[in-house]
């Protein structure tokens, strides 16, 4: 792919994502997910959820790789493999993208997660990437109300059981809404 994978982006500094890119991307991953687990005759466990399996093109359009692990996972099945492996991979690589820090590079028991959970709502600027919030006028609030907004996905994506995790059907809905509510911010600050 021309543009190679978002992890390029994320911890390269040669390279920069907007906001609008990021919300484009992530919500590009979740419709991937959605058809995988939703939309084939048998639900499709991608299983290595992360930066670098999402490759952009010239158009920064995301598209998953890797599917050499990928699971078809069969109804009645009763391993520990399941669509919401792919959810909580999911989550994780939200926090990658907005925070721009890798899971493995907080010490001890703490982790990307964790750091993010204890953190919210109140330190949102604290965790979120310097480069994505501007202190301009009241630009500065809308853009953490958007991030705010996918670290609430974070943590539904992420929950510990499973079975509380929500579905990539909803993901989809909840980062679209989000988008559009970021789409329309930016028309106003144009009208302003």
């Amino acid at each position: 792919m021309p543009n190679g994978s978002l992890y390029k982006y994320l911890y390269s500094y040669n390279y920069f994502l907007d906001i609008k890119q990021r919300l484009s991307i992530i919500i590009d991953v979740a419709c991937a997910l959605e058809y995988l687990h939703h939309g084939c005759s048998l639900p499709v466990i991608h299983c290595d959820m992360k930066p670098s399996n999402v490759l952009l093109d010239e158009d920064m359009v995301a598209h998953l790789r890797d599917f050499g692990i990928s699971k078809l996972l069969e109804y009645g099945l009763d391993g520990l493999v399941s669509t919401k492996c792919d959810v909580y991979s999911y989550g994780v690589m939200l926090l990658e993208t907005f925070t721009r820090r890798k899971p493995n590079e907080f010490e001890e028991d703490l982790s990307l997660k964790q750091w993010v959970s204890y953190s919210l709502p109140e330190a949102v600027m604290d965790i979120v990437d310097v480069n994505l919030v501007t202190p301009m006028d009241n630009r500065l609030q809308k853009e953490l109300d958007v991030v705010a907004s996918i670290m609430k996905v974070v943590l539904d994506c992420s929950t510990e059981s499973p079975a509380r995790r929500t579905n990539m059907k909803d993901v989809v809905g909840i980062d679209t809404k989000v988008s559009v509510y970021q789409e329309s911010q930016a028309n106003t600050r144009t009208q302003e």
